[in-house]
């Protein structure tokens, strides 16, 4: 790992003892382990990288048992999303080789893997002298590993989070005290806020500022799309009557009934002021709002959660996918595919569930097992099945606009129009008109057919 990454690290706390070494050496695969007293990997320094989410930061904790095990050194870095994805994006599309293991970033997924940036996995994953059978392959959730696929069926990344957007309140006591329940609806989130607003340091409303994800729900629910009919039909319809629509609740929301600076507060930003109790009700992903039942939260006792409440045309909550891959330019394959193995084991992520609480997990075995229930019950809530739920509801195809190669310059187009609206610089319907205009001069530039 980085100097950055072990300063708040302390090594011999965290090998936990001989036992826990042991046990990442049995993940290891069979013919790398270590034999004559030699670690498989010794000498091997493994480049490691991925965005700042809470799966990153809690695997960092376990890296240290892996290179004992291992002999192999791992430098990981975890930089805030939009800077990983530059870095990525610039390092595969180079052919480079100073990354042996990166995430394979969902709304990049298909523009990587298209590209032939990644190592397809399918033969480290049959090969049995590099993978045991009872790792399981076929353990991970097939919605999940689907924008991991090439045209051919080869898999480009093995999932390590379903980032599935939920709802939450870290007060429901405030919502009690309205004689409200958590919205089912968009009408209801907005007749939430209009009671709640004026409560004493207390935000009706808070989201993420990556709008490109956390406003599409809302424009789905309207009946509206980011493109007519992707991944076929790629031409724009930001400035259609239902996104004009979902663009002024979605704002308004923002601009009335959220906390002051609310459009430069990204996930962490806003992960700390649902811990605090600073805002009352949040769609979310939910590996963020489950931290609002921390042990280190001041609301763990009031939190609850519900589905993406609905529009008039239905409920269309956010799946994102990321992976772990390896660049087709990496120099260490076989250790960067025994660290993916080793970090998506069963074990491991049995381990991450009751240790850390992770529960964005991609593992069907893991999904149906007794702990998932109990660490998804929070306050009494079985939260499980609103999990399965999000993943069986985005499994029918809305998702499509989100992997595509040509939406990740679309998502920061649509930033932008949000946040014109948001600071009162523009209308709704002016700045998704300029946001589509945009959008349709930018596809026109990479050579997509409109």
């Amino acid at each position: 790992m980085t100097n950055k990454a072990r300063s708040s690290l302390d090594r011999r706390s965290l090998l936990r003892g001989a036992g826990a070494t042991a046990g990442a050496a049995m993940l290891l695969p069979t013919a790398v382990r270590a034999q004559g007293g030699r670690r498989p990997f010794e000498g091997v320094t493994l480049n490691v990288s991925c965005w700042n989410g809470p799966y990153p930061r809690f695997l960092a904790d376990y890296i240290p048992e892996f290179e004992a095990a291992s002999g192999a050194k791992v430098n990981y870095d975890t930089p805030a999303f939009p800077v990983y994805n530059q870095r990525a994006d610039l390092e595969l599309s180079t052919g480079g080789s100073a990354f042996d293991v990166l995430n394979v970033t969902f709304i990049y997924s298909s523009r990587w893997i298209r590209a032939g940036w990644l190592t397809p996995l399918d033969g480290f994953i049959n090969d049995r002298q590099r993978t045991p059978a009872n790792w399981d392959g076929a353990d991970f959730l097939s919605g999940l590993t689907a924008s991991m696929r090439d045209q051919q069926g080869r898999l480009h990344g093995v999932p390590w989070i379903a980032d599935t957007f939920m709802a939450g309140t870290p007060r429901s006591d405030l919502i009690a005290g309205t004689g409200l329940r958590m919205p089912e609806t968009f009408d209801e989130v907005r007749t939430l806020c209009q009671r709640l607003k004026g409560s004493s340091g207390v935000s009706p409303f808070i989201t993420e500022n990556n709008y490109g994800w956390t406003f599409i729900p809302w424009l789905q629910g309207f009946g509206g799309n980011v493109f007519r009919a992707p991944p076929d039909d790629l031409f724009p319809t930001l400035d259609s009557p239902e996104a004009v629509q979902a663009a002024e609740l979605f704002t308004a929301l923002l601009r009335e009934h959220s906390p002051s600076g609310v459009i430069s507060m990204n996930y962490d930003q806003v992960t700390q002021l649902l811990k605090q109790g600073r805002a009352a009700y949040s769609p979310n992903g939910l590996p963020y709002l489950m931290q609002m039942a921390a042990s280190d939260s001041r609301v763990a006792q009031t939190s609850a959660f519900s589905m993406m409440p609905a529009g008039p045309k239905g409920r269309f909550p956010g799946v994102g996918v990321h992976g772990w891959g390896i660049p087709a330019g990496a120099r260490n394959k076989d250790a960067a595919w025994a660290f993916i193995q080793w970090s998506l084991s069963k074990e491991l992520v049995e381990r991450m569930l009751s240790e850390k609480k992770y529960t964005s997990v991609t593992r069907r075995s893991v999904i149906d097992g007794a702990e998932f229930k109990k660490q998804m019950t929070v306050n009494g809530q079985d939260l499980s099945p609103l999990y399965r739920q999000t993943i069986d509801l985005a499994a029918s195809g809305y998702m499509s606009y989100r992997t595509v190669p040509q939406f990740p310059p679309l998502n920061r187009i649509i930033a932008i129009a949000i946040e014109e609206m948001v600071s009162g610089q523009s209308s709704a319907r002016d700045a998704m008109k300029r946001a589509n205009e945009s959008a349709i001069a930018e596809l026109r530039r990479s050579g997509t057919k409109l």
